[in-house]
């Protein structure tokens, strides 16, 4: 259950401080007097008067102006967003220990060097931060260290910017001074701020690139891909005698697998709006490797033989014969084929492919992105069984993305779990390893193998888990970053 806490006084610093808290993006502020451990209040922003204090590439927080975007203080209003608990403060008066705090927040050493001239020493309070269910707005009050809210508020600790594990971790950073482990990916980060507030995707990037640095616990809530409303239609428009939106539809799969061609040929092209036509493939992929197909919609209709011999014929007239054979070959049918064209199939080595197969494979792909692997596909294409048995096939290769994702939505879901029991920061793979021989795994893993799966999750590119390297193998620690979850 969670505790119940009254607020009767908020604690006055400058809207950057209280935004980069809010952010997760440091756990310190520099109070004007010192503050009991355990000590609660809400955070009330005041004007930008330490915006000396900000390093550069934190100014993206702000406009042009020098305010706010989305300014806490509105004219003779102040927006109250968030409480804390004070956990920790200390004085600090080594100049030396400067240059390494601002490392670890977003004031820059000089300011910090300047304050410290002016003052035997620095207030350092370490704040558990909490949003509030609803802002607060209040009159603007005169400066002070505290400022009385205009009623009391009973909040709770349900909604912390850090999990209990991950302040956990940045307070000891904090303490022993460490330097950031990604200071690269903070630049970008900082660099993203601007471009998200427009473009989706660096939005997303910028969200991911947080989260990996442990400054957010949870990814904003995202939209489904837009893509899944016409991928939803692949199966039914298959299954139809709709055999030009068919088509279209097939186009635009093979390009969201990551497929392309830049070929202008339109007799031999991957553009949904200009299709192949009487005389042309139905769809040719030129990147990572050459596929040509042909489509053929309507369940009730048997596919003859003459869909097979088109498109070895198209093929050959289009791409020449040694462009031809070294591609894959693929036949969308709904439709069963007649048993002279699965035999000319098998022996073209021609896949044969139905549509809600498709579907299966795209939908996947729109929903978990990086797991469709082009290059590992790609064997899968090219080996036997050929004909209509290749349906088959490509099923069994989607099966095993799905258990490859099970396994790894299954060792973060363990990482998880295990700091939450035993409030630890991170955890040594030995003992990771067997909590996972233990647990209801999907599949058994040798040593090896789920350390390279460990390896692969911590990558920036993945931030689902963050690494602590060991001096070996066994000795490499985790941590939990962000959830992966499934969508069965």
């Amino acid at each position: 259950m969670n505790k119940l806490i009254l607020l009767q006084t908020a604690l006055a610093l400058p809207n950057p401080d209280i935004e980069a808290l809010i952010e997760g993006r440091m756990i310190a502020a520099m109070p004007r007097m010192f503050l009991n451990p355990g000590r609660t209040f809400a955070l009330y922003p005041t004007d930008n008067s330490n915006m000396s204090l900000i390093k550069p590439k934190q100014m993206s927080l702000f406009s042009e102006s020098g305010q706010l975007e989305l300014p806490l203080v509105v004219l003779d209003k102040v927006s109250i967003k968030a409480w804390a608990r004070c956990e920790v403060c200390q004085m600090l008066n080594d100049p030396e220990s400067l240059e390494a705090l601002s490392r670890l927040t977003v004031w820059t050493t000089e300011a910090l060097q300047q304050t410290l001239l002016e003052k035997p020493y620095i207030f350092l309070a370490y704040l558990r931060v909490y949003l509030l269910p609803q802002p607060l707005e209040m009159p603007v009050h005169p400066s002070g260290n505290f400022v009385s809210l205009p009623k009391s508020l009973n909040v709770t600790d349900a909604t912390p910017v850090l999990s209990e594990s991950i302040f956990a971790k940045r307070r000891q950073k904090l303490e022993k001074l460490e330097p950031p482990e990604h200071p690269e990916l903070e630049e970008l980060q900082s660099a993203l701020v601007h471009l998200s507030t427009t473009n989706p995707k660096a939005k997303q990037l910028e969200a991911e690139i947080k989260m990996f640095l442990g400054w957010s616990e949870k990814l904003p809530t995202t939209q489904p891909d837009p893509d899944l409303g016409w991928i939803s239609a692949i199966a039914q428009i298959g299954n139809s005698s709709d055999g030009n939106t068919f088509e279209k539809l097939v186009r635009k799969s093979f390009i969201k697998l990551g497929f392309a061609n830049s070929n202008t040929n339109p007799k031999a092209s991957l553009n949904p709006e200009s299709t192949g036509g009487a005389g042309g493939l139905d769809f040719y992929c030129e990147t990572p490797y050459p596929v040509a197909g042909e489509c053929k919609a309507s369940k009730h209709e048997s596919v003859p033989n003459s869909v097979t011999a088109q498109l070895v014929h198209l093929g050959l007239t289009h791409l020449g014969q040694d462009k031809f054979e070294r591609s894959v070959k693929i036949i969308l049918a709904a439709g069963p084929l007649t048993n002279p064209a699965n035999q000319a199939a098998i022996g073209s080595k021609m896949n044969v492919i139905r549509p809600e197969t498709l579907q299966r494979l795209v939908e996947l792909k729109a929903k978990q992105p990086g797991s469709i692997d082009l290059l590992q596909l790609k064997p899968c294409l090219e080996q036997q069984p050929f004909g209509e048995e290749a349906d088959a096939k490509v099923n069994r290769y989607i099966d095993e993305v799905r258990e490859k994702l099970k396994v790894r939505s299954h060792i973060v879901q363990l990482v998880k779990d295990f700091l939450e029991r035993t409030k630890s920061t991170s955890v040594e793979f030995n003992q990771l390893h067997g909590a996972y021989a233990f647990s209801m795994s999907p599949q058994p893993l040798t040593y090896e193998e789920m350390h390279q799966i460990l390896i692969e999750l911590s990558s920036p590119l993945t931030g689902y888990l963050g690494r602590i390297k060991g001096q070996d193998l066994g000795r490499d620690r985790f941590y939990f970053l962000r959830d992966l979850p499934l969508d069965d």
